[in-house]
Order: structure tokens, then C-alpha cells, then sequence
């Protein structure tokens, strides 16, 4: 084996991408030590975001701010450029870790998040890739786009920072100014989930109780987001009420869309199109990625899904080793799965994975590289030569 990628999501609970590319690398280079190995760990937008293109692309660097926290207090915060594009990830400003004890989805902000957006393109950011996840709030961005400048005006004229418990005040908006300040700026919000705005299936009901919501507040909330639908609708000509994600992150998919003119993409489409997927795999023998559980969920185009799916056409292997597979596995190798090893099948809870997870993936890599790799690569050279 010559050349080979590595590009891992983290195992939820148990090792961080950067933990499981390290531990595969270790593996492959005790039996293959010629072998070049590209290693581009994977996140989902939420904690560690940042870090992860920074270590995947081996460039740019981390800009330390300060910002307003989750309830508007001073907080240090920061952000990557890697060239003219700045990486930000909400839960560094608005992240559900940063209110232990105090969680209250009707009072947190992403004010700070729109900070971190704005030092970035005042220090020549052209494109902004913002990620969705890990986040305190449920103002669905609002705190984000008045840091950016847009107005939010009561029905007496009255302008204020909305958040969560206050959406249904609003009776205008105006975003001339955040318009303003974001021409000719891309902007993509990495978005790993469907759901919408509000209802049962959307940003109070779901992920309300995970940030402190009780059964009363998540109505509250769900009213206010359906109450702020109407309003974005009004003032801006805008319907988020359909937008796939707009649940996102407390509405921030909304927020995002509305707001930002964002485009919401899975998150691994927006690391693969960074790192120029295509061109880096043209020359790999093999292709090594892994998520803590490969199930029917994963078929949504999360890492594992997502990384087969662009390098099926290309006829590369693609090797998946996961915590524990539950999946239809046809459908997993029709998306582009050439093989799928499971790490902690035998494990029976979270606590004993925590305490095994490294040496379970240690010993199946080492297996994988020991008794199926020269297969795979003769088996996809005689493929390639027939053809």
C-alpha cells in the first residue's frame, strides 16, 4: 500500500477524530512503513470544529476575541482563517457547554456568534463556513444577525436583542445593514440534521429538553419560533417554515438561511469540497473513515455515507471501522462501502467502550491491515486493469 486516506468523524463519547486517525496511522505504518498517509479528521460542526480543518488542511491559524457569551457576558472566544476563509463554530460562543448548572434556552444568545462572524470578515474573510451544533440557544439566530446589525423592533418601535423566550415580540425586522456588511461574502452553515423550525419534530420539542427546557418552556419556545416565522415572512419575504435544518443548533438553520443568505450543507460535503476530496483520492490506494455507529441514521450522508458516496464514482475502497454497525448493509455498500468493521461489538455500555475503545480499534486495524489489505489493493488493481 502507497498512499492512503484517513478521514474518520469522532466515536461519540470515546475518541476524537484526531484520537481514532492517529491510532489507524499507527496500525497501517507498523506493516506498511513506505506508506503516505493523508490524515483529515472529521467534525460535525459543533466542539472542535475549528481545530479539525485547521489539522486537516495544515494551515491557517486561531484567532483569539472577545465575545458575549450565552446570557451576554464578556467571554474569550475564538475562530480559524485558513486564507480568505474563516472557520467559526457557534458552540464557541453560544456552546450548551458553557452554561452547566444555569441552562436556560429561553435567556441564552448567539449575540457572540455574529461577533465571531464579523471580526473574520473585517480581517478579509470572504467566505464564512459556520457549524451547527453544540449550542445553548433558541433565539434561531436572532442574537447572531443584531451583532451583524440587523434591527429587531417591538410593535412600539422599540428595537432589542431578542432571544429564545422573547421571539414573539418582534414585530419587525430590518437587515439593511447586515446585507450590507455581508456583500460579497459566501456563506455555508454545515448541517447535519432535518429538522424544521418548529412543531414536534422541530428545535424546541427536540433539542429544548437537552438544554434544560421543560415541558411548559419547550411550548413557549415552539410558539415563539412559529410566532417568528410570521415575522421573518413579513418583514423579510422569506418562508424558513419549509428549510430542511432550519431546526438546527435553537433555529440557527433558519437564522442562517434568513438572515445570512447562508446555505445549509451536511457537514462532511463542506469538509470534503475544503480539502479537495477528489483530487487527494485520485493517487490513494484505499480509504479509511469511521463514526462510533454506522445505522440506518448515518444513510442521511453523515461521515462514513457521505465519504463513500463521492468516492464510489472514483472506484477507490473504502474501508469503514465503527464502534458497532446496525445498518442494512446492502444499502451501506450500494452508497459506496466496500467493507465494514465493527471495534466494540462485544461491549455492552458506553462506560465499558470509554475503557476499551482504544485498544478495540488498535487490534481491529491491526487485523485489517494484516489479513484483508493486500487483498483489497490486488483485488482493486485487477479491477482497475479489466476494465
Amino acid at each position: 500500500m502507497k498512499r492512503c486516506l484517513l478521514i474518520p468523524d469522532s466515536f461519540k463519547g470515546t475518541m476524537s477524530a484526531s484520537e481514532v486517525c492517529e491510532i489507524m496511522k499507527q496500525s497501517i505504518l507498523a506493516r506498511y512503513p513506505e506508506c503516505h498517509i493523508i490524515s483529515v479528521p472529521v467534525a460535525d460542526g459543533g466542539e472542535g470544529t475549528v481545530d479539525c480543518f485547521l489539522e486537516a488542511l495544515n494551515r491557517g491559524n486561531k484567532v483569539f476575541i472577545e465575545t458575549k457569551g450565552p446570557f451576554l457576558e464578556d467571554i474569550s472566544s475564538f475562530y480559524g482563517i485558513i486564507g480568505n476563509v474563516g472557520i467559526i463554530e457557534m458552540a464557541a460562543s453560544a456552546g450548551v457547554s458553557m452554561v452547566n448548572g444555569k441552562m436556560d434556552p429561553e435567556r441564552t444568545s448567539t449575540f457572540g456568534v455574529g461577533e465571531l462572524i464579523n471580526d473574520a470578515i473585517q480581517r478579509g474573510c470572504r467566505k464564512i463556513i459556520l457549524g451547527l451544533g453544540g449550542s445553548c440557544t433558541n433565539d434561531a439566530g436572532a442574537g447572531m444577525a443584531a451583532a451583524l446589525g440587523t434591527k429587531f423592533y417591538d410593535r412600539y418601535g422599540i428595537p432589542f436583542v431578542p432571544v429564545g423566550g422573547n421571539l414573539s415580540d418582534v414585530a419587525k425586522i430590518d437587515i439593511t445593514e447586515t446585507r450590507e456588511k455581508l456583500k460579497g461574502v459566501e456563506i455555508e452553515a454545515m448541517c447535519d440534521i432535518d429538522n424544521p423550525l418548529y412543531g414536534q419534530n422541530g428545535a424546541a420539542y427536540v433539542f429544548g429538553p437537552q438544554k434544560g427546557a421543560g415541558p411548559d418552556v419547550v411550548k413557549r419556545l415552539d410558539d415563539n419560533l412559529r410566532y417568528f416565522c410570521e415575522t421573518i415572512r413579513n418583514s423579510l419575504g422569506i418562508d424558513v417554515s419549509g428549510i430542511r435544518g432550519a431546526g438546527a443548533a435553537g433555529g440557527m438553520g433558519a437564522g442562517a438561511y434568513a438572515f445570512l443568505g447562508a446555505s445549509l450543507k451536511r457537514g462532511i460535503d463542506v469538509v470534503l469540497d475544503m480539502i479537495h476530496f477528489e483530487d487527494i483520492i485520485s493517487s490513494c490506494d484505499c480509504i479509511f473513515t469511521g463514526e462510533g455507529k454506522l445505522d440506518a441514521q448515518s444513510m442521511s450522508g453523515k461521515a462514513v455515507i457521505g465519504i463513500s458516496r463521492r468516492a464510489k464514482p472514483h472506484q477507490i475502497p473504502v474501508i469503514a471501522v465503527v464502534g458497532s454497525f446496525a445498518g442494512d448493509k446492502t444499502a451501506i455498500q450500494n452508497a459506496g462501502v466496500s467493507f465494514v468493521f465493527e471495534t466494540g461489538a462485544e461491549r455492552t455500555s458506553l462506560e465499558e467502550a470509554k475503557i476499551h475503545c482504544r485498544d478495540d480499534l488498535r487490534r481491529t486495524m491491526d487485523l485489517i491491515c494484516k489479513d484483508w489489505i493486500p487483498n483489497i489493493i490486488k483485488a482493486k488493481d485487477n479491477k482497475l486493469e479489466g476494465e
